[in-house]
């Protein structure tokens, strides 16, 4: 087992979720996304508002600190060019410049944890709730 997979947790309530997320998001017909964040005393990985599920990356955007990492789960889904629809499942990375050291090092330690727990095929970095609005061009690039 990993240094990362002993410091940082997810509660079976957040497993659960986390489950079912990717399972029901799959065949849902517009954008969903769920903000997880890190508790720094108990460290384990909860998500952001209970309950809540996002519909566009503008409320996502709206919800996000200025200076504090987060991450965001994201079902996207696209019609590509030759007409089939494709739902990605991803995890964006929320790194805002302006966040401490402490922070910075406390996330990028549970990155591959939420990644692999999450069970998403991509990881994208984000820098700013602006870099959001790249992001259907970016899924509809691969």
């Amino acid at each position: 087992m990993s240094s990362e997979a002993r410091l940082y947790t997810f509660s079976q309530e957040t497993k659960d979720h986390l489950r079912k997320f990717r399972l029901t998001t799959s065949r849902a017909s517009g954008p969903q996304a769920v903000i997880y964040y890190i508790d720094k005393k108990s460290h384990e990985i909860k998500q952001d508002d209970d309950k809540v599920v996002y519909k566009s990356l503008e409320e996502v955007g709206d919800d996000l600190p200025d200076n504090s990492p987060r991450y965001i789960l994201l079902s996207y889904p696209l019609t590509m060019p030759d007409g089939r629809l494709s739902v990605p499942y991803v995890l964006l990375y929320y790194l805002p410049n302006t966040c401490n050291a402490e922070s910075r090092m406390m996330y990028a330690g549970a990155k591959e944890l939420m990644r692999n727990t999450a069970e998403v095929g991509k990881v994208i970095d984000v820098e700013s709730a602006d870099d959001l609005e790249d992001i259907p061009t970016k899924l509809a690039a691969e």
